[in-house]
């Protein structure tokens, strides 16, 4: 039997270091042997006490690693975040992001069905329902372990917006969703590309990347809203011009609300789009993207550490944008 090696959220900012053995799969079920693991901030929001989390549970949504039994065995894989029936109203609708039935990695309880459902662990199970998509040998574990979750929203997001080419796009928020976006927009032709984050180092990267500041009273075609904070929703949309679109997808969190002016709406053909998780396709998009654009990594990485060290990361955080936690080898 395969050991597995777990770090079990049990409340607040406590983790417990366990071992279990793996369980027996279901059909269609995948054993990934995890190589890279990245902290995302959605999971300091639970450990914080921000967002609500299953609890205990074994956290982590985004990585990278080995299929080791079950279907694909041997490919080196990325996961989407959901698991999803494929039969409810909703998947017959191509909105397989919100599935009726849905589950997801790292956010499933330790004592219910799917016990080893997160990435902070030596092995995680994919059920069925979870999309995986193989990593080509270009794009390094580290690299790869923010597909499933940061890449991947972007692109369904970007998607959301329609065309890119030509366009002046308005990117709020400059975490790793928001800098990725920066990178997108360019990489599709965006006419102009302008960002904002209250922090200067996040500003400064995205300038790197062709980002420009938005002055006063300037209007944009697109925005895309990635801070989830309400005065940023309220400032993405406040520039859009004529047939502008907003697609907010920062928005995952409690923050307040905000207000809108339907005549404003409605006189300026303005829209606005939520989007929230992602469909397949979007993982696919995530990898090509990777696999064709470098990125400044050594700054927006951070890292990596021990699965060991995984509670200390979340008491004293890196300052990269995502911590890696380093798990085992491709060769291990």
């Amino acid at each position: 039997m395969t050991t597995i090696n777990i770090q079990k959220w049990v409340g607040g900012s406590h983790f417990e270091y366990a071992s279990v053995e793996a369980p027996k799969l279901k059909i269609g079920e995948r054993l990934v042997k995890m190589h890279v693991a990245a902290v995302c901030g959605s999971d300091r929001h639970t450990v914080s006490g921000r967002r609500p989390g299953a609890c205990p549970s074994v956290l982590g949504h985004e990585g990278v690693g080995t299929v080791v039994m079950g279907p694909d065995v041997e490919k080196r894989v990325v996961f989407s975040v959901t698991s999803v029936c494929g039969q409810c109203t909703n998947c017959a609708r191509g909105l397989t992001a919100k599935c009726e039935r849905v589950m997801k990695v790292g956010h499933e309880s330790f004592e219910g069905e799917w016990p080893l459902s997160g990435t902070y662990a030596s092995h995680i199970v994919l059920p069925e329902g979870v999309t995986v998509v193989e990593v080509p040998d270009s794009v390094s574990d580290e690299v790869a372990s923010i597909a499933g979750c940061s890449v991947a929203t972007v692109m369904a997001a970007v998607e959301a917006v329609g065309t890119i080419a030509g366009r002046d796009v308005f990117v709020n928020g400059l975490g790793m969703l928001g800098l990725v976006a920066v990178a997108v927009a360019k990489s599709r032709g965006a006419s102009r590309v302008f960002a904002y984050d209250p922090f200067e180092t996040r500003m400064e990267q995205a300038f790197l990347l062709g980002a420009q500041p938005i002055k006063p009273g300037e209007e944009v075609d697109v925005s895309l809203e990635f801070s989830g904070s309400a005065a940023g929703v309220s400032s993405a949309i406040s520039v859009l011009g004529i047939g502008g679109t907003a697609v907010l997808a920062g928005s995952v969190a409690p923050d307040g609300t905000i207000d809108v002016d339907p005549e404003w709406m409605v006189r300026g053909w303005r829209t606005i789009k939520g989007v929230h998780n992602y469909e397949p396709r979007h993982l696919q998009d995530a990898v090509d993207f990777l696999s064709t654009v470098e990125l400044p990594w050594d700054t927006l990485l951070s890292g990596p550490i021990a699965l060991e060290d995984l509670p200390e990361e979340f008491a004293h955080p890196h300052p990269g944008l995502r911590t890696l936690v380093r798990i085992t080898a491709p060769s291990d």
